[in-house]
């Protein structure tokens, strides 16, 4: 596992439990307002695995969960391995993902407590989004996958008032039709991994209330946080 940060306690990261947050290296996406450019470009100094398990077997019976996020952790060779080794310790386990690889979240989705993962923009935007490389038959894949396996998830976007329209949030909202629960995430613009985007900005806070509203129309909750 290539960690390049952690957070030893959250109330915020995983819904309703006391958490800690392992922040994974690298990602297959290169979304420009990415608010973590050095896991996301692999520069973070690395911290030890045994150093992450030692914390945790130490915290047994003080947190409850842990959350994986990144970074992408699904590129992780040995992400499996690691999640196995911390369910053995008796923690929920949260993934936070990107949903391009599906196969990996198969092999995992038995293990896992709770599934975010990010829905980037319309599927005929993916790649303008992300600014790479996006099968959106995996992205798809990963929907469904959550949907119909996952023991509780979301699906969140961040959202860029210049980059996704509020049509293109409704057609979001069509691709996850009867998910559980969908978040709007507030774009914050103090660090971002394409400078430029500091500049940029989100939705005021009715217009998001005013979307998460229509969005009601596909999906059982939604929120703005």
């Amino acid at each position: 596992m290539n960690i390049g940060g952690f957070q030893s306690f959250t109330l915020i990261d995983y819904p309703n439990k006391m958490a800690c947050i392992v922040f994974t290296q690298g990602c297959d996406f290169r979304c420009p307002y990415c608010q973590n450019p050095e896991l996301v470009l692999g520069t973070a100094k690395s911290i030890p695995q045994e150093e992450i398990i030692s914390f945790l077997w130490k915290r047994r019976g003080m947190l409850e969960g842990v959350v994986i996020s990144g970074g992408e952790p699904t590129i992780q060779r040995d992400l499996e391995d690691f999640v196995k080794r911390i369910k053995d310790m008796g923690y929920l386990v949260k993934l936070d993902t990107n949903g391009h690889n599906p196969h990996v979240i198969q092999r995992l989705i038995d293990l896992l407590d709770y599934v975010a993962m990010d829905v980037k923009a319309p599927l005929y935007k993916y790649e303008e989004v992300v600014r790479a490389k996006a099968d959106v038959k995996r992205i798809e894949e990963s929907i469904r996958l959550i949907m119909e396996r996952a023991k509780d998830y979301e699906f969140r976007t961040t959202v860029v008032k210049e980059l996704l329209s509020e049509e293109n949030l409704l057609q979001i909202g069509g691709l996850i039709k009867g998910a559980k629960r969908y978040y709007l995430q507030r774009f914050n613009p103090r660090k971002t991994l394409d400078p430029s985007y500091r500049q940029k900005t989100t939705y005021t806070e009715e217009e998001l209330k005013n979307l998460a509203l229509r969005l009601k129309e596909y999906v059982k909750e939604c929120y703005v946080r």
